[in-house]
């Protein structure tokens, strides 16, 4: 079940809560009690080969643009 990041606008305590994706977005009170919170973007963190060079060409200085970089 995924876990998600709230943030307390009353005492600014960040906490997490786990519940299923279709909940997501649902009310959560904070573990002080207070009910106004907002939901944290979270990040995605991409696991590659360790070790793997990037691909060249992606974007400016990377050959794509014609900068020479």
């Amino acid at each position: 079940m995924p876990r998600y990041e709230y943030r307390c606008r009353t005492c600014g305590d960040t906490f997490e809560h786990a519940r299923p994706m279709s909940e997501a977005a649902a009310p959560t009170p904070c573990p002080q009690g207070h009910d106004d919170t907002v939901k944290l973007l979270s990040t995605v963190a991409l696991a590659g080969r360790a070790g793997a060079a990037p691909a060249a060409g992606g974007g400016c200085c990377g050959g794509a643009c014609g900068c020479g970089g």
